[in-house]
């Protein structure tokens, strides 16, 4: 069969044409969608009187048939046929005739994958979404465990303030919690129909865009068809959503490799998601982590390559539009299987509170708080109270000891107005359970933290 555009040429395509024009080799992934937005195109046809009952049934037994030999392996994809929606009309016209040639009515090749296109991403939105919540609550569920467990609160990647564990998982709860409401945002703005926009600028057939959008799902129909058609917005929001997610997880991962180093030694990984090495018997190596880390960048390629197609232009539909699919194909099972695997590597990771607690003593983590004493409890200015404390660390490093175990007769030697109550302001679990302000690190302030992702979890099943 020639191809369905080639009335007005004279000569066939060339094959080296067909190899780098066709995308069916990648874009049948979107055969379901195809699918299902021709039979609500055909209904909608048939609902306006143009096709008859008759023509309606042939054509829904003989896209019935197509997706039945697509599933079973039978279906012949020919790189001829340039894409999903040429190769799947060619087949449903060799299996019910004529009638097949009717189905394309009111519609065109730039609407039809618009349609196909957009039901992909905004039901992978929603995928995605319920596998951040499953990593969420994996994490929650560590996070509670450890809301007294003593751990090293850095910046810089210093050791600056006593915190515990379980505001540590926090603060990646709350990533990942603005992440599934990204995704879940854009599935609501970007759920509008771009079936019977045609090539560009609507159909002079008389089509009910309400009734076809109704049958797909979608909450409404598109408002300008010359935009509807060359819009690749949502793909750019879920390519950037993506992104922004694993470079959350990425975050994540980099303190994993950190942490089940030996240097650290905060948590195990556990074997089933561990290597080894080739040569030195001895290593277990954090490739689960490392993994993520280096498919972050593999996403961001993706956004910046969309980004880069799209900025130049014009309207309506272009070819280059074709170049949005393998990005996002790509990305999306990128997410997919890092969101998977490190759930399962957290669930089954160790924690080792002593290592942790250990590292406390490393670094003089209470200064803060002797600084904070000498301001309540003296009334000391605090520029002085912080030049006081500097020299209490410096008596600390000198006699080799961590501030939150030096002795009061030190304290006073350096400034006689501090009082014998100070030494409970050094103890490292006061120091933690002090910051209790909204949001903070106290074990209360964490647990209510926890319970508020509880409930937001709960509240989302």
């Amino acid at each position: 069969m020639e191809k369905m555009w080639s009335g007005r040429f004279l000569a066939s395509a060339s094959n080296l044409l067909d190899r780098f024009n066709a995308s069916i080799m990648y874009d049948r992934k979107l055969y379901r969608e195809d699918i299902e937005g021709s039979l609500a195109h055909a209904q909608m046809l048939a609902k306006q009187g143009i096709l008859t009952k008759d023509e309606l049934k042939q054509i829904q037994d003989g896209l019935a048939q197509v997706k039945k030999e697509i599933e079973s392996g039978e279906f012949v994809w020919n790189i001829s046929d340039e894409d999903l929606h040429m190769g799947i009309e060619k087949r449903l016209t060799q299996i019910i005739g004529d009638t097949g040639k009717k189905l394309h009515t009111a519609r065109s090749r730039n609407d039809q994958v618009a349609v196909d296109f957009r039901r992909y991403v905004l039901r992978k939105n929603l995928e995605i979404a319920k596998l951040l919540k499953a990593l969420m609550q994996e994490i929650l569920t560590v996070a509670q465990q450890h809301t007294e467990t003593l751990l090293p609160g850095m910046t810089h990647l210093q050791h600056a303030q006593p915190i515990n564990f379980g505001f540590h998982l926090g603060a990646y709860l709350s990533m990942f919690k603005r992440d599934i409401e990204r995704f879940e945002s854009s599935y609501v703005r970007n759920n509008i129909s771009p079936l019977g926009c045609a090539a560009l600028a609507g159909t002079p057939h008389n089509i009910d865009r309400e009734y076809s959008a109704q049958l797909l799902g979608f909450d409404s129909v598109s408002v300008n068809c010359l935009d509807t058609v060359s819009d690749r917005d949502f793909a750019l929001e879920i390519l950037f959503n993506i992104s922004t997610m694993m470079m959350h997880i990425s975050r994540l991962s980099e303190e994993l490799v950190l942490w089940s180093s030996y240097e650290f030694g905060f948590i195990e990984l556990s074997d089933e998601y561990s290597t080894g090495s080739s040569i030195m018997p001895q290593k277990k190596n954090p490739d689960v982590p490392e993994l993520l880390r280096g498919k972050t960048g593999r996403v961001y390629g993706a956004l910046v390559g969309l980004l880069t197609v799209m900025k130049g232009l014009p309207l309506a539909y272009n070819k280059d539009t074709q170049e949005d699919k393998e990005g996002v194909f790509d990305s999306v099972e990128t997410a997919e299987i890092s969101l998977e695997i490190l759930k399962e590597a957290i669930k089954t990771m160790q924690v080792k509170p002593q290592n942790m607690q250990s590292a406390c003593k490393v670094g003089h983590l209470s200064a803060t708080d002797l600084a904070d004493y000498l301001v309540e409890k003296c009334n000391i200015p605090f520029r002085e109270a912080h030049f006081i404390t500097g020299k209490a660390v410096a008596k600390s490093e000198e006699l080799g000891i961590d501030l939150s175990d030096i002795e009061l007769k030190y304290l006073q030697e350096i400034d006689e107005r501090i009082g014998e109550d100070v030494l409970e302001f050094l103890v490292l679990e006061n120091s933690m359970n002090a910051r209790r302000s909204q949001g903070g690190t106290a074990t209360q302030r964490t647990k209510e933290q926890l319970d508020y992702f509880k409930k937001y979890l709960e509240e989302k099943k």
